[in-house]
Order: structure tokens, then sequence, then C-alpha cells
């Protein structure tokens, strides 16, 4: 009987426990909640990605009024992946957060933080399971506010700032998305995602409140992508946000807004109508090699090691929509691959970081000279992370890149497969002066006797960085998943 509710108890265990955090105060008190919530979630995406390898596409129906006429959680091999993605690392990241430097700021408030976090992740995952156009938007708002107050928790006053900006930039963003359905729903009369698609053929792709649905959503999902242009309000996000956030976010929150583009272009929209009656191929693609290049440029600028991986990830969002361009079933597994295989390198990255941080109160270069003799630990899992990021092989980073790559071979296009290996060879150069002021100089004279970072750090850290080289290895699950995934999405389901 409750296996059957698996995808209305994915989000409604996060749901239910974010305000019983608040009411039970205590530090220790919250803590368990949200680890037991977080946990909890984890092992429903699990049995729910079990069930749909089994039985195909699930359909709930909240209330029991059936669709498009009542609010149906819809999952499908898509879903599936992105609820592993966000409550795989959300549950990683929770038991990190007690001993991170945030709580050391906020340690009378640390219930808030968890309410907090828990609010977020259930918006996330209901983007993620919800059938219905509006519900998304709602869950959507729902992991955007918290993510607002998440991000201003940070020690700098400079988060309050980036918190702002990014709450006027996502404000935008979804006001677009929500312009967007209320198009949709003009045009034909229901909010009910897969009734949508079986309806604008009948409305007519050549509608113009069908195109204007589709710019709309188009320009409203680049901006929670932040994808190059649109990317303004993630470098001062991930860089002045508390550690344990920007792990969280720069894992899982733009993951779900590119899951909202392919949700809405390839299955409400279709491939028909947004790449042969639109020119939208192109204009994707080159925003995407953009994307692949300039912040990849700028990252090899920055001093602070937060922003140097702000900026990589505005650059990996290139390689996602780069595989979104290429209209392919190929083309799409390397995508939504790569949802998968950034999750588990960012976050790994910045939970390093948090460690860093921990230990010598700065995450910039300068500061982190001769940090590998100090603690070679956490030294060691970013240079892990690091590998996958560049995509050397054996890592999950490396994986994803080949799939793109051998998707670009496929359309014939031999020079794209060479803008993909130009860029990781740009990645080689922000991520090696790292390596080298940790392992080629010598401390600050400030800094000579900096001990190891607690194992309550280490561990969530280096589970993800040993995650990078598992799925390097064994890509049968990544793979396999993306592949059904991208080939539903080709073919409307």
């Amino acid at each position: 009987m409750l296996m059957s509710h698996l995808p209305a108890l994915v989000i409604i265990i996060p749901l239910v426990c974010a305000p019983l955090c608040v009411l039970l105060r205590g530090k220790d008190w919250a803590f368990g909640v949200a680890v037991l919530a977080t946990w909890a979630s984890f092992v429903c995406s699990i049995l729910l990605t079990l069930q749909v390898s089994e039985l195909g596409t699930i359909s709930y129906a909240m209330g029991g009024w059936e669709p498009p006429y009542g609010i149906e959680l819809r999952i499908d091999a898509l879903n599936a992946y992105i609820l592993l993605i966000v409550s795989g690392i959300g549950s990683v990241v929770v038991p990190y957060a007690r001993n991170s430097m945030l709580l050391e700021y906020i340690e009378s408030r640390a219930y808030l933080f968890y309410s907090a976090y828990l609010l977020c992740l259930c918006g996330l995952m209901g983007v993620a399971v919800t059938g219905d156009a509006f519900n998304l938007f709602v869950f959507l708002e729902i992991s955007s506010l918290s993510s607002y107050v998440l991000i201003a928790l940070g020690s700098d006053r400079r988060a309050l700032t980036a918190a702002y900006q990014y709450l006027v930039m996502g404000t935008i963003g979804a006001t677009f998305i929500v312009i967007a359905v209320g198009l949709l729903y003009q045009a034909t009369g229901t909010l009910n995602m897969a009734d949508i698609a079986k309806r604008l053929p009948e409305a007519g792709y050549g509608n113009r409140t069908v195109i204007a649905a589709f710019a709309f959503l188009a320009i409203g999902a680049g901006l929670k992508i932040a994808i190059f242009p649109l990317h303004q309000w993630l470098p001062n996000a991930y860089t002045y946000a508390p550690n344990v956030v920007s792990a969280f976010l720069a894992a899982t929150a733009t993951k779900v807004s590119v899951y909202i583009l392919l949700r809405f272009v390839f299955s409400v929209f279709g491939v028909d109508f947004s790449f042969n009656s639109l020119p939208s191929a192109i204009p994707f693609l080159a925003l995407a090699v953009i994307a692949m290049f300039i912040p990849s440029i700028v990252a090899c600028f920055q001093m602070n090691v937060k922003r140097v991986l702000a900026y990589s990830s505005v650059g990996q969002i290139g390689y996602m929509m780069l595989g979104v361009s290429l209209v392919s079933v190929a083309g799409l597994t390397a995508s939504i691959l790569h949802l998968f295989n950034h999750a588990l390198m960012k976050g790994a990255l910045f939970l390093v970081l948090g460690a860093v941080f921990y230990r010598i109160g700065s995450c910039r270069i300068d500061r982190m000279a001769g940090l590998a003799k100090q603690m070679p630990w956490t030294m060691a899992a970013f240079v892990g992370g690091g590998l996958s990021l560049v995509g050397v092989p054996l890592t999950a980073g490396f994986i994803s890149k080949w799939y793109l790559i051998l998707a670009a071979l496929e359309k014939g296009w031999w020079y794209i497969a060479v803008l993909i290996v130009v860029t990781s060879l740009i990645a080689v150069i922000y991520v090696w002066r790292v390596f080298e002021a940790a392992y080629f100089r010598d401390p600050p004279a400030d800094l000579c006797n900096v001990a190891e970072a607690p194992l309550s750090l280490l561990l969530p850290a280096w589970i993800l960085v040993l995650a990078n080289f598992y799925f390097g290895l064994e890509t049968s699950i990544s793979v396999g998943l993306a592949e059904r995934a991208a080939q539903a999405l080709m073919g409307g389901g």
C-alpha cells in the first residue's frame, strides 16, 4: 500500500518535516529530523526509479481526481533521474551541515536553516514529479524563496546582496515561466502537461500564442539555468552563500532548471515544433558554445576558488545545452548524463572548499598555499573532484564529455568535438592553479599549523569524490537511465 504512494511521499516527507524543525527548535532535534527526511526521500527516489524501470511511466492522481482534471504526479525515466540527483545530493550534504562553519554563525537558529533546506529540497523534487504546469511553477517558487534565505545566511555581508540579486533575476525568470503557462492554458484549456502536449497540435503550432509561450518559457528557464549571458546572478550567489548551501545549490538547482527546459521543449511542445517549426537549435548551439568558452576563461583569472567553481558551473551548463542543441538521442543522453555527473563533481568540490574554509577561514588561492601538506585528505579530495571536472579518463566527467563528443561526431560536426576538447584544456588551467598553490608553494606565515578537516566534513566530500570514480568505471546505471530518458523525450514521451 505504501509503495503506491511513493510519488506523493517523496515531496510530502520534507514538506511536513520543514515546519517540524521549527516546532522542535533544538539544534540536535532539527538536525535529526532533517537527516531522516532527506534519507527517507532518497530511499523513496530509489524505489521510484526501480518501479519506473520495471513498469514504465507512473501516474499518481492526487486526491483520487483523475488527470487532466485533477493534479497528477507523473514519474518517468527523466523525472526519476532528477529525483535521484536532488535527493542523493541532499542526503549527503545534510550531515555535513552540522559541523560546517555555517552553524557557527547561526547556531542559535540552526533549526531555521534546516527548515529552509527541507523546503528547498521539497520544491526541487516537486518540480521533478509534478505533471501539472502551474504546480511546477508553485514548486519552483518554493525552492527559489527558500534558496534566497539560504544564500543570505552567508557570513560575508555580500551574501545579502547576492541573495537580493538572485531574488530579482529569479523572480523575472519565474514570471516568464508563469506567463508561458498562462499562454499555454489559453491555447489549450488545460494545465496538465501531458494533456497540453496532446492538444497543442489542435491549437495549431502556427498559433502566435503558442509561439509566444515557447519564447517566454525558453527565456524564463534560461534565467533559472544561468545559461550565458543570463548567468549574472550565479557567481555571487555561489561565492558568498554558506559553503554547505553552495554545494547543495550547485549540484541541484540548475539541474532542475535544465529539467524544466527539457520537459517543456521535448515533451510539451514536442521536437517537431521546437526544432523544425521554430529554428531553436541554432540559437541553443551558439549560446552553448559561447557558454563553454567565456565563463571558463573568466574562471582562470579568479582568486577565490568558490568563484572559480561558480564560473566553471556556467561553462558546464554550456555542455548540457550543447547536447540539447544536437536534437538527437545521443546528444540528449550526453546532456542528461552530464546533469548527474556534474552534480557529483561540483558537490564534491564545494564540500571540500567548506572543509578548507572550516580550517583557514578563506577560499582564496593564495591562502591555500602549501595546504596539501597540512590537510592531505582534504586536498586529495579536491584533486579527485578536479580531475572529474577536467574530464580525465576513469572519472564521471570524462564519460559525459565522451558521449557529447560521440553525439557531435554522429551529426558530422567534428569541429564541435574539437571545441569540447579545447574547453576541457581551459578547465585544466583553472584547476591546476589550485593544485599548484596547494602542492608546490609554502604556506603563509600565519597558517603553518593547520589541522586536517574533521571526519564529519571529509566523509561527505569523499563519498561524492569516490562516486565520481565509481560512475566513471561503472556506467550501466547512469548511462542506462540517461539513454532511456533521452529516447522517451525524442519519442515525445
